[in-house]
């Protein structure tokens, strides 16, 4: 391990120690610093940014791949509000989970605590340096970044520009830190810190995703896939369902609350693909359907799906499809082919609708919904780090409480414990 890498993380590990036990006020304060700063310093950060728009630019990356690396002042403002946002959050460090009084009279409690050092490993838009230090920050967390190379400039600029704005509040300047490289070695050195950093969140595509899970000792929050399904019940509105379809699609289809699969009973196949495959296709989708969706398409409207279709994470105006026979088997398809993030359902009958609930085992499932409102923000959560797939620790969009642990307290007046198992109390005095 590079010891660039290893002066950053335990910097990162000292801090963690003076961040935790700060009140509310002195996190926020220093967040509005931050806010303040990004403000007062857009030009530095903009003249950064431009760097690597130009280089993104000469080896020939797509004009949408480049705007969402491009800052301007409008979207500094925007980042710097999105700070000011968490500051005004709760704050969930110290909140009692659970408390009781034991019947030998011990009283028990248990507190949210900070999880410590959070390593973040993620690709694109520089945003996502300052609102991953933001949350981790105001859940009383250091964070070691790891943004894309392609935004190397965009990031030292605005981790300088936090630290330097930290250096004034209660909150240690170490507490935001910059994994330094800009080679594979780098992420291998912050997935292998096991015992500097108590966990990762890698926010990315499925092969980043992958990778860091296959790769590290240290524990990992899966983030982000989302092969996410509609499915249209025998009992459904057909309107609706059109409607709710397309909005899941064709929203925003390049994030992972969108669409990508959506199953018909076959009972109503007949009714509604025709008037379902027409919406999308007016809407520029492409759709991948299996012989039974074709059998209801007219000539040239569907592609035919491969096996691989119903795995796919397409994040484009692509959607693939099938016909089932029954409710059970459109749990069984998702259960197949799905990656456990949202799935919905479009019903008018109660008894579907709980039995789907109950059999689909996702992060988060809907009803009558469209798939697009798995979300902190829509949740109302303010702020979110990323959308666990994942079933241990946390589960779904993640907010602030998400990214703390928890300790017990118990507290008596001289308990002791004896040799029988039973509880005795001393006397005071």
């Amino acid at each position: 391990m590079s010891e660039d890498f290893l002066k950053v993380a335990r910097a990162a590990r000292e801090a963690a120690a003076e961040l935790a036990p700060l009140p509310r006020a002195a996190k926020d304060r220093a967040l509005r610093a931050i806010a303040d700063a990004l403000v007062a310093r857009t030009g530095e950060i903009i003249e950064a940014n431009a760097v690597d728009v130009e280089k993104a630019r000469s080896q020939g990356t797509t004009e949408a791949m480049i705007d969402r690396l491009r800052l301007d002042a409008g979207r500094v403002e925007t980042i710097a509000q999105a700070v000011r946002d968490v500051a005004d959050l709760p704050d969930p460090v110290g909140e009692v989970v659970r408390g009781s009084t034991l019947p030998n009279g011990l009283e028990l409690r248990q507190l949210r605590v900070p999880l410590g050092v959070i390593g973040i490993i993620y690709e694109g838009r520089p945003n996502v340096t300052v609102d991953g230090a933001a949350l981790c920050l105001k859940s009383g967390n250091a964070v070691l970044l790891r943004g894309s190379s392609s935004a190397y400039s965009s990031n030292t600029a605005l981790v300088k520009i936090m630290q330097e704005a930290l250096e004034g509040t209660e909150v240690p300047a170490g507490a935001v830190q910059l994994v330094p490289g800009l080679t594979r070695e780098s992420v291998k050195h912050l997935m292998r810190a096991r015992g500097l950093v108590d966990v990762l969140i890698p926010r990315g595509g499925a092969s980043l995703i992958n990778s860091v899970v296959e790769e590290s000792t240290v524990p990992v929050i899966e983030t982000g896939v989302g092969n996410c399904h509609v499915y249209v019940d025998a009992d459904a509105d057909l309107d609706l369902a059109v409607e709710i379809l397309l909005n899941a699609k064709t929203q925003r289809p390049s994030v992972c609350n969108a669409a990508e699969t959506f199953l018909v009973h076959a009972a109503v196949a007949e009714e509604f693909l025709p008037r379902a495959l027409k919406a999308l296709i007016d809407a520029g989708v492409t759709v991948h359907g299996d012989e039974r969706v074709t059998a209801h398409a007219r000539a040239g409207e569907v592609v035919p799906a491969s096996e691989e279709d119903f795995r796919t994470e397409y994040l484009s105006l692509d959607i693939a499809a099938a016909v089932v026979d029954s409710l059970e088997g459109a749990v069984a398809h998702i259960r197949a082919y799905g990656s456990g993030h949202t799935d919905a359902i479009v019903t008018r009958s109660q008894a579907a609708a709980r039995r789907f609930v109950a059999l689909v085992d996702s992060a988060a499932v809907a009803v009558n919904a469209s798939t697009r409102f798995t979300d902190g923000g829509e949740f109302g959560f303010g702020a979110e780090i990323g959308i666990s797939t994942q079933k241990l620790h946390a589960r779904g969009p993640m907010g602030l409480p998400e990214l703390t642990s928890t300790k017990w307290i118990y507290t008596g007046e001289g308990h002791l414990r004896t040799s029988e198992g039973t509880v005795v109390v001393s006397g005071q005095g």
